[in-house]
């Protein structure tokens, strides 16, 4: 791409610009600043909107009785096992288990203060899944 032919388009990134590579008259590659691109607005909106229906789908499957809490706050913060094992400290296989509503609640409160510590929450927000969805935040496009 030519650095006259980068694209300036409405994106995520608001007023703030990002670094691109393009090609300049002498042949060269050279860092670009560029706004976005509609296409990468449109993708990551995309994105976004998968996110938030695993996340609404899981707090579901929560207040079913089907998930933990646990499920639902590692959802919400996009977290799998394995992230929430490196910052936890807490084996996968442990977490794993405290998935299900049943090995969530024979978890021992300094395992769940580890998982609360880790998601950046209170050990009383861990046990509680909100009857409504959380506010999501403003992504910064047009959706």
């Amino acid at each position: 791409m030519r650095t006259k032919d980068v694209p300036q388009d409405h994106s995520i990134l608001g007023e703030h610009r990002k670094a691109s590579y393009a090609v300049d008259e002498n042949g060269r590659y050279v860092v670009v600043p560029t706004k976005g691109w509609e296409v990468e607005r449109i993708v990551n909106a995309q994105a976004i909107g998968e996110i938030r229906e695993h996340i609404e789908q899981t707090r579901q499957q929560a207040l079913r009785g089907k998930l933990s809490p646990l499920a639902y706050h590692m959802a919400r913060c996009h977290m799998n096992p394995a992230l929430l094992a490196a910052n936890s400290g807490v084996w996968r296989w442990r977490i794993k288990r405290h998935l299900t509503p049943k090995g969530f609640m024979r978890a021992p409160e300094a395992v769940l203060q580890r998982y609360a510590d880790a998601l950046g929450m209170s050990l009383e927000a861990l046990h509680r899944v909100p009857e409504q969805p959380e506010r999501e935040a403003d992504t910064g496009g047009k959706d």
